[in-house]
């Protein structure tokens, strides 16, 4: 009986000594259109295996590299499904995630680089509530870029794209739209399906960054670039909401922190790399056109108008339309001495 007893005290004791067990292991499954080795998942990569570093193991990554998980959509509804939890999105992505966020991707609406971050760096905190309303954390902006047309005819004006069998993202609004005020019929394909069609002659023009474009090797199919950009192509990294939340406060803080860092540093470097891309497409042969007038720009300008006004209550609100101008406005009104 005594033994028995001193057994149990022993036993107990032993337990008491033991190490607590670890926090649960968080595994993100994290999947985008980027090639493997592009920019792009060289800076994912650099961010996952310093974040699990951080975390001392606790939050490591599995990443889906060039499109393996679908489209963008498809990764949306996989979030919400549960059998992803992050993304690296293009604007098509965020759009599908929070609709207000392809304010951002309108044509022409940015004129240069400190603008972009402007705005972006003004409106952050509105964009971040949008986002966690709709159940995702923005773990950082990762722009794409200066969005181009590409094409097998020579682009100098608007009525140029009429000579066009031009592509569109299907389903994508912003570019719907933009080509309507261009009064411009594309084909609607998912991306997936662009090179085929690019192959078969179903398509002869695209649009995309400089990078993007090589990256994806729709470069080969075509002859010319309209060098002025139809848009800056927003990007960003998200988290499901549901997923943050499951992390402790201090593994919540390093994936912020480290958001922030590797995702700047990526739309900075991604800048880079697409001015390195306007290079290797002239060494391609490839011709860069010109507007062919100051009217051609101007025309073009109004057809961005057209298009941003005409998604005022489908995509966003007109206030949010309002801050965005406003924060351009103040940008580019005469700096006060």
């Amino acid at each position: 009986m005594n033994f028995s007893r001193n057994l149990s005290i022993l036993a107990a004791l032993v337990l008491m000594t033991l190490p607590l067990p670890l926090k649960a292991q968080t595994v993100v499954k994290l999947a985008t259109l980027a090639p493997s080795g592009s920019t792009w998942m060289k800076a994912m990569k650099a961010f996952t295996v310093e974040a699990t570093a951080k975390t001392e193991g606790r939050v490591k990554f599995k990443l889906y590299p060039g499109g393996v998980q679908g489209d963008e959509k498809d990764v949306v509804r996989k979030i919400r499904l549960g059998q992803l939890q992050a993304g690296g999105f293009t604007g098509v992505g965020l759009g599908e995630i929070a609709t207000e966020a392809r304010l951002l991707d309108t044509p022409f609406l940015f004129k240069n680089s400190k603008e972009i971050d402007y705005v972006y760096k003004t409106l952050d905190a509105d964009f971040r509530e949008i986002f966690a309303r709709r159940g995702y954390i923005l773990l950082g902006w990762a722009e794409v870029g200066n969005v181009n047309i590409f094409s097998n005819s020579p682009v100098t004006r608007a009525a140029d794209l009429n000579k066009v069998k031009m592509w569109i993202w299907e389903g994508d609004a912003i570019a719907e739209a933009s080509f309507a005020a261009l009064k411009i019929q594309p084909i609607p394909l998912s991306i997936t399906d662009v090179m085929t069609s690019l192959q078969t002659g179903m398509i002869n023009g695209v649009y995309g960054s400089p990078l993007s474009v090589i990256a994806l090797q729709w470069f080969a199919r075509m002859k010319y670039v309209f060098a002025l950009p139809l848009a800056n192509a927003s990007g960003a990294v998200m988290l499901s909401k549901k997923t943050f939340n499951s992390l402790s406060q201090e593994d919540q803080k390093i994936m912020m922190e480290l958001g922030e860092k590797h995702f700047r540093a990526l739309t900075l470097q991604s800048r880079k790399d697409n001015e390195k891309s306007v290079g290797i497409l002239k060494a391609k042969k490839l011709v860069f056109t010109r507007p062919a007038d100051a009217a051609a720009v101007n025309e073009l300008e109004l057809a961005g108008e057209t298009a941003r006004t005409s998604l005022v209550g489908k995509l966003y609100s007109k206030e949010l339309l309002e801050k965005v101008e406003k924060a351009l406005k103040e940008f580019r009104s005469p700096k006060k001495s």
